[in-house]
This record gives structure tokens, sequence and C-alpha cells, in this order.
């Protein structure tokens, strides 16, 4: 039992994560119905500003820890923003009213090119960073296991039920929030009910950018280790936990995403560690079998 305990806390820490990712996925398809292959590698990218980040606050001096989170996390939200602004300009903007597999062969050629970029400029090699928050907590002892929550752990679930939080209220509250929802249902009517629709799909990309840049320092902070191909693993499970909790539905990104997280870690646990992805994509063709919309999604309904 206290095994299990365990292996639940790490898979919702994980799925935290993927379902952080997973959000920038569904916003982008809910608005223009488009996937952004490209968002894995904004959070691959976000992850290395995250590292650049703080191995220069160190250089120069900077070891307080709470201060030093909150600087990387500004920087690597901006800078990752900027990325994902120039991905909307650059691969998604000039193809909006072309055939639907247009935008999909740019997000992918965007997906290589962020890759390869990040490979020559920082090097193939993994990059490793020292522990940055340390500590845990014992919640119980059984006779021959212990089950700890640590720290990282903890500002992983807490940081994504803040930003759930804000992300709710933002939709929900604000007049960005009403031009996102008037786009999703209709772009042309939003444009002539006054809403700027290239703004609006501009700050999607924005805000799902900044969210990934998130999940890339959490990453961080969590693995110690990152590497420029993480991008590509990483982000097609989130777009898996997107599809799985219904893609265009944030709640349903956060469900997905924490399946597939703890899916991934029990069958870690109990089976075999090489099968786990394979185990994480039957679950997504299952549900895509008798859930073709996802366990959150609505059904499309074809306008005439």
């Amino acid at each position: 039992m206290e095994y299990f305990l365990q292996q639940l806390i790490n898979g919702i820490a994980l799925g935290s994560i993927y379902g952080l990712i997973a959000i920038g996925y569904t916003m982008v398809y809910g608005i223009i119905g488009m996937i952004n292959f490209a968002h894995g590698d904004v959070f691959m990218v976000g992850a290395f500003i995250a590292l650049i980040s703080f191995l220069g606050l160190m250089a120069v001096g900077v070891t307080f820890v709470p201060l030093a989170l909150i600087l990387v996390l500004v920087v690597a939200m901006l800078l990752t923003s900027a990325w994902g602004w120039t991905i909307e300009r650059v691969a998604y903007r000039p193809l909006r009213s072309s055939f639907r597999l247009a935008p999909l062969i740019t997000a992918i050629g965007m997906s290589i090119a962020l890759q390869n970029f990040m490979q020559v400029a920082q090097g193939a090699r993994v990059k490793p960073l020292q522990p940055v928050i340390t500590g845990r907590f014992e919640m119980f002892a059984g006779d021959n296991f212990a089950v700890t929550l640590s720290n990282i752990q903890i500002l992983i679930v807490v940081t994504t039920i803040v930003l759930m939080a804000v992300f709710w209220l933002i939709i929900d509250r604000t007049s960005l929030g009403r031009s996102l929802r008037a786009c999703e249902q209709d772009r042309m009517m939003a444009a002539l009910c006054g809403v700027n629709v290239d703004r609006t799909i501009s700050l999607t990309f924005v805000m799902g950018a900044a969210l990934a840049a998130v999940a890339g320092l959490l990453y961080l902070l969590y693995y110690g280790v990152i590497d420029f191909f993480i991008g590509f693993i990483v982000g097609i499970k989130a777009f898996t936990a997107a599809v799985l909790g219904g893609i265009g539905s944030l709640p349903g990104a956060m469900l997905g995403g924490l399946i597939i997280g703890l899916i991934e870690t029990f069958w870690s646990a109990y089976f075999t560690i090489e099968y786990k992805d394979v185990a994480a994509f039957s679950m997504l063709a299952l549900v895509l079998i008798f859930f073709p919309s996802g366990l959150l999604g609505r059904p499309e309904v074809e306008k005439v």
C-alpha cells in the first residue's frame, strides 16, 4: 500500500507537468482548430532558458533560492512567450486560410528547426542542474517502505493549481476571455462584433508558451537534467493528454495530463519500464474508440 501511494504522488507530479503543456495544445486548437506540433519544443526552449538563467544568476552571486526562482520564472516566461508569438506570426498566420495540411507541415518544420537550433547552440549532450529545491516530508512509514512527499513535488502541484485557477479567472471573467470564447465559437462573427481576432490568436500562443515555460522550469527542477530532444518526447505525451481529456477543453487537458502521468508512473513501477509509453498511447486508443471526443470534450457540430 505504501509503494502504491508513493507512485500515486509521483504520478500526480508528473501529470501536472504534462497538463500544463497540454493546455497550450488545447488552447490553440480551440481557437483556430489547428495543432501546434512545435509546442513541445517551445517547452524545451523554456527549459533551456530557465537553465541558462539559473547559471547566469549563480555566476553573478544570486544564491537566494526564492529570489532566483522568481527571476528565472519571469525571464523564462517572457522569452518563451516571444518564441510562441514568433511561431504564430511565421508558421500560422500566413497559412491560416490555406488548406489544413499546410500549417501542420509548417509546425513540424518549426519543431525540427527549434530542435536543431538548440542542439547547435547548446550541444547534444545532456545539461545537468544541481538540486535547487531539496527536502522532503515523510508522510508515514510502513514495514518496509516510507511514503515521502518532496518539496519540489509540492511546488509542482501548487503551481499547477494556482495557474489553473488564474486561467479560469482570465477566461471566465475578463474581456480577453470573452474574446477567446468568441473566437472559439465563430471567428468571423467575433471580428464583426469588434474582436481583434489576430491579436486574440497571438495572445493564445503567448499564453500557451508561457505555461510551457513554467512546465519547462518545473521539469528542470524535478529531474535536474535536460537535452535538446525532450521537447519531442514530452510534447507528444502532452498532446496525447490533450486528446485524451478532450482537445479544446482546459479541464480536459489537465485531466488527460494527470491520467498519462499516472499510467506512465504506475506502469514503470509495477511492469517493465520499456513499455510505459506503449501503455499510455494504448489508453489513448481505447478512449478514442469509446469516447471519440475525449473524456471531457464536446462533439463538433458542423455549421451549415
